[in-house]
């Protein structure tokens, strides 16, 4: 459960009165993962949470330190302090930013670091004050999975009871059918109760739920969409939604994937990303503009598509992510905008015509995104645009699937690599206020290059044996 907390003291307190155990600090690495360790109650200093620092080994989190300088800080935020909704044991967590541990000045590759300076420097620009966010992640329940490979040998399966090449096996029926998921009710939908579950787990630990519901793919495609938030807070629930969706699937005897395509020629999994500026309790992507949407609405999306491809390192950073950017699936290829075309990059819902409610989709990143980095990286964009009157163009109110329109089309780049050469080449507005440094940009790149690009380039691939064994 949230603890409202605001001070130190609050968090002692709540330790306290809720008769807490443990107490577990989290922290995000540079590519996106929740890493934690836990104190006993009874060592857990409030001094050195707060203030000093609690040391960890920054050598041993991927994109931090090496073996030379590895000591590092993390200082609690007391406004994040929960109460583990997953752990069986009373534990109160909390999430940190990291410090060096000389200095006390904030590591520049911390992610939410990053984040927390993108806001400071949309406050600095007099621009507005909030910039909201509402992510739309999906992910896979599957029953089984499988993977290996090695010098030899590699391979994978995914199973599902849903899935329609089980229909050949006995049992219930009612398999969903390929790109059938979307919005069928049980017992096509065999995981209501089980989304159920980890939607009242998430309102248990404070995040805010609108809906729930199955998606479009077969094989258990969800979705479960949080209300908007502020960027730091909403990139706070997105690991939590994360670690929830996962274990609460663990605990029933499922698996949970975020991986954006692990089904061939079916949907993959985005996260689009709804985004909105206010300033002194104002909208302002409101007006009388296109769609109803505001001048500063239309060059925030100026900025959006001039710096689309090199975004999609952050945004969408994994080379399966590439599997899910290609046309025929729903998926945002299209460098263009428009009111309610799903096939363009960013598009403007008109559900509504409150004012509150005027915000841009951008429809590129999927759920493999460190939250931080690619939510930071979305507003400097959308800033650079506003800041230097970036003209989006005309909008698309064509189907931009069709394979004609493909031919006079933009669209975004098709790899990893391509996209990291991009964010190489176009880096300069991150920059901007200190926000992203060159060290993290360097940093990501390199190791993205080694450990992603390389690591599936350099093998060979099982379809691979199909097409060339027999030559």
């Amino acid at each position: 459960m949230p603890l409202a907390c605001k001070t130190p003291q609050d968090v002692m307190d709540a330790i306290s009165k809720h008769d807490v155990k443990i107490v577990d600090v989290k922290f995000t690495d540079l590519y996106g993962q929740w890493q934690h360790f836990s104190f006993p109650v009874g060592l857990f200093d409030p001094e050195d949470a707060f203030e000093k620092g609690m040391g960890f080994d920054g050598s041993s989190i991927r994109g931090f330190k090496s073996i030379e300088s590895s000591d590092m800080n993390l200082i609690a935020d007391p406004t994040s302090a929960m109460i583990d909704p997953i752990c069986a044991v009373p534990t109160l967590s909390m999430v940190c930013m990291v410090r060096e541990p000389i200095t006390g000045e904030p590591f520049s590759r911390d992610p939410r670091g990053v984040a927390q300076r993108s806001v400071d420097y949309l406050q600095s620009t007099g621009i507005a004050d909030t910039v909201y966010i509402g992510p739309e992640a999906e992910f896979f329940v599957f029953d089984e999975v499988y993977y290996h490979t090695g010098q030899y040998s590699a391979g994978y399966g995914v199973d599902s009871a849903e899935a329609p090449w089980n229909s050949a096996m006995p049992g219930l029926g009612h398999q969903v059918g390929i790109k059938g998921g979307y919005f069928p009710v049980a017992p096509y939908d065999t995981l209501q109760d089980l989304r159920s579950e980890m939607v009242l787990t998430m309102i248990e630990a404070g995040i805010p739920i609108e809906v729930h519901h199955h998606e479009v793919a077969t094989a258990g495609q969800c979705e479960i969409d949080m209300r908007f938030s502020p960027l730091v807070q909403m990139a706070d629930y997105v690991q939590l939604y994360k670690y929830i969706t996962k274990n609460v699937a663990k605990k029933h005897g499922k698996t949970v994937t975020f991986m954006p395509k692990p089904l061939f020629q079916d949907n993959g999994s985005g996260m689009h990303t709804h985004q909105s500026l206010w300033k002194d309790g104002k909208p302002l992507f409101a007006g009388d503009q296109y769609a109803g949407l505001s001048q500063t609405a239309l060059w925030y999306i100026g900025g959006l598509l001039k710096h689309i491809n090199s975004l999609l390192a952050f945004c969408a950073p994994t080379t399966n992510s590439y599997r899910r950017l290609v046309p025929g699936y729903e998926a945002p290829v299209v460098i263009a905008y428009s009111a309610r075309n799903r096939s363009a990059a960013c598009r403007i819902p008109v559900y509504s015509q409150s004012p509150k409610a005027k915000r841009v989709e951008f429809r590129c990143p999927d759920p493999a995104a460190n939250p931080y980095l690619a939510f930071a990286a979305c507003l400097m964009a959308g800033l650079d645009g506003i800041k230097n009157q970036i003209d989006p163009g005309n909008p698309a109110e064509i189907d931009l699937f069709e394979e004609e329109t493909l031919k006079h089309v933009k669209t975004v780049k098709g790899s990893l690599d391509a996209v990291l050469t991009e964010l190489e080449q176009d880096h300069a507005y991150l920059l901007e206020g200190g926000v992203f440094t060159a060290d993290l940009i360097e940093t990501y790149v390199a190791h993205k290059r080694i450990a992603d690009v390389d690591a599936v380039r350099l093998r060979p691939h099982p379809h691979e044996f199909v097409m060339y064994y027999g030559v």
